[in-house]
């Protein structure tokens, strides 16, 4: 059974910083592509970054450069973003996801249930 767990979620002002993470188990983690999506409430969800399975690859969503790093850990089965410069507007339910193919789409196969970042102005 594969499973996706996200966390470090919370609640911090604006211009601070939080670092997520995504631990994976039931699958090879180190043949993955993985990626970071959000969603806030009434709107779709929107692709956040993107690792190859070594993490030496990644993209970014344009909102997002400069301020946020994604990164892996082959050892652990854990991947991380790291937020800083937070926004209001990146206040949103964060998912890790999971796919053989690497790609800034939505449709990748495995899914977390969410950590909520709220950013208050």
């Amino acid at each position: 059974q594969v499973q996706l767990v996200e966390s470090g979620g919370g609640l911090v002002q604006a211009g601070g910083s939080l670092r997520l993470s995504c631990v994976v188990s039931g699958l090879t983690f180190s043949r993955y592509a993985m990626g970071w999506f959000r969603q806030a409430p009434g709107k779709e969800r929107e692709f956040v970054a993107t690792t190859d399975w070594s993490g030496r690859t990644r993209d970014y969503g344009n909102s997002v450069k400069g301020r946020f790093t994604i990164s892996r850990d082959n050892v652990r089965n854990t991947m991380y973003l790291q937020m800083n410069s937070l926004k209001p507007e990146d206040t949103a339910a964060y998912y890790c996801a999971a796919d053989r193919v690497y790609k800034l789409r939505l449709d990748y196969e495995y899914w977390g249930q969410g950590t909520q970042v709220t950013v208050s102005s």
